[in-house]
């Protein structure tokens, strides 16, 4: 054989299988299926490969690549009938949803991932008249479920009984249900001053939820999830002012837990504490908390006496822990190595701080590292050297000015953000006309090629020049903007100059506190509001 003529289809089974299994599973079944070479027809269908198959399939989502139409045809027609009967999991848009489960019969599925759903998915195919009645209520076990982005809240109260509670006794094998959407804006589950049998299951093992308040949180444990063995919840309000009492007692089945939350120093002393003395159990633990108004930092000692010293079986630690509070209340101003010296105890291999001091307040994050969490609130200046890579919510604030340096390390430490709120009054320089000059190129520009949102309601004019100067920050995706209206107007020269024209092009949804009559100029500006 000649080797200068082996190709692709000339190599082993066992190599070419290996092949294809590195390869992106979408990619091969676009790529190979009805290439008209039956050997890589059969492999590609054969069990050994597509019966560990992630399938997806989605229209409108940001995270995941859509489909165009002539796509979404090819795969409904020509490729999902050939290998259904391997499929175990789908991730769908609910937009396609009707389409692909119409294009086959998936005796195998158990897992769905159903992105931009809404109440109206409920009623219309949690039914037992839908067609898809035998996948949903025998065949699922796995459910998780995304928000749509534009959630009407009006609706909010219904959700607990009408979908929550239904999708647990509809799913009659349902193991696992997720909750959620980004940036965590759906309606919540409202528990307190219902009966166990609203919100119940006996074999759910798997719960991730948003409760109302805390007296929802405690209305989730009380006996109406038995065999639940992992908890990620967040809860939206910390306030507990109620005469119902709830079994604490233990949670034997608890191996899991993950909390997210804001409380002041007092609720974090009375009711978040008490809780790990209730979770003996647990082998992993998930704490992502901001405390406000407490005398002193969170730091290495406080986490293991008062939390870690409950839990004798925990094997996995991650955590988030802010502490807020206003200057004058603390008893020690500590420094980073102080804090970090404090961390002997912990199961994390690396911790690492940041610690704030502010004029009048002071802000302390410690973490263990990698940082697992998507949002970091109200760091400043100075902060370490680590690239966050799950951060997609930032707050920055400091009384000491940011300089453009500052964007560029934003930038890399935080490679894949959506949203960033900017507050600082000091100016970045003290000649405002060497900032504002539309030839300036002493600085390399700034990419931030995801962020969506944008905050500068509270800083000085130089950052909404720093942010909307194309010259000094390229902003590709920006579509909503929080803005000074005045500070808007002289940045933007009354919303004619050409060099901010860019970075405002697609905002969508403009927040200027302010009702006014705009001219012809700042709707040009603005063409998608």
């Amino acid at each position: 054989m000649n080797l200068s003529n082996i190709g692709l289809l000339d190599l082993p089974y066992d190599i070419l299988l290996i092949i294809l299994k590195k390869l992106n599973n979408i990619d091969v079944l676009y790529s190979l299926l009805d290439v008209d070479n039956q050997r890589l027809d059969i492999i590609v269908q054969e069990n050994t490969f597509t019966n560990t198959l992630n399938f997806v399939l989605t229209t409108s989502t940001d995270d995941i690549s859509p489909f165009t139409d002539s796509i979404l045809d090819r795969f409904c027609i020509n490729i999902l009938p050939r290998i259904h009967h391997n499929i175990k999991s789908l991730i769908l848009d609910s937009i396609s949803m009707e389409r692909i489960l119409l294009a086959a019969d998936y005796p195998n599925l158990t897992e769905l991932k159903l992105f931009n759903f809404n109440g109206k998915i409920v009623s219309h195919y949690f039914t037992v008249e839908s067609p898809f009645r035998r996948i949903f209520q025998r065949q699922i076990t796995d459910l998780i479920l995304v928000f749509e982005n534009d959630f009407n809240e009006i609706s909010v109260k219904h959700y607990t009984t009408d979908v929550y509670g239904y999708i647990l006794k509809f799913f009659e094998n349902l193991k696992h249900l997720s909750i959620g959407s980004f940036p965590h804006f759906f309606p919540p589950l409202v528990l307190r001053n219902l009966p166990l049998i609203t919100f119940s299951s006996s074999i759910l093992y798997k719960l991730c939820i948003r409760v109302g308040n805390f007296l929802d949180f405690l209305a989730l444990l009380d006996g109406r999830l038995q065999q639940l063995t992992t908890l990620i919840v967040a809860i939206g309000d910390m306030a507990y002012h109620s005469s119902n009492v709830y079994n604490m007692d233990n949670l034997p089945n608890l191996k899991c837990f993950s909390l997210k939350c804001y409380c002041l120093s007092y609720e974090y002393d009375a009711q978040i504490l008490p809780l790990f003395c209730h979770m003996s159990n647990l082998e992993e633990l998930t704490l992502h908390i901001t405390i406000e108004s407490r005398t002193a930092f969170i730091d290495g000692t406080h986490i293991y006496n008062e939390i870690l010293v409950h839990m004798p079986r925990l094997r996995t630690f991650y955590f988030c822990i802010s502490t807020d509070t206003h200057m004058d209340r603390l008893i020690r101003h500590l420094s980073r190595d102080d804090i970090q010296g404090t961390f002997t105890n912990i199961i994390s291999e690396q911790v690492d701080c940041i610690v704030n001091y502010r004029y009048r307040s002071a802000m302390c994050h410690v973490f263990s590292l990698p940082f697992m969490f998507d949002s970091l609130k109200y760091i400043g200046n100075k902060f370490p050297t680590i690239i966050f890579n799950n951060v997609k919510i930032l707050a920055v604030h400091d009384g000491v000015p940011f300089k453009h340096e500052f964007f560029i390390r934003i930038a890399w430490s935080f490679p894949l953000l959506k949203q960033l709120s900017v507050i600082n009054l000091k100016p970045q320089s003290p000649i405002l006309d060497q900032l504002t000059s539309n030839d300036n190129q002493l600085y390399s520009i700034v990419e931030y090629p995801y962020l969506t949102l944008l905050r500068l309601e509270a800083v000085h004019i130089d950052y909404v020049e720093q942010f909307l100067n194309y010259t000094k920050t390229h902003l590709p995706r920006l579509t909503k903007l929080g803005v000074n209206y005045d500070q808007l107007t002289i940045v933007t020269e009354n919303f004619t100059r050409d060099t901010t024209r860019l970075n405002c092009v697609k905002v969508k949804q403009l927040n200027i506190n302010k009702t006014l009559v705009h001219s012809k100029d700042f709707y040009v500006y603005f063409p998608f509001l």
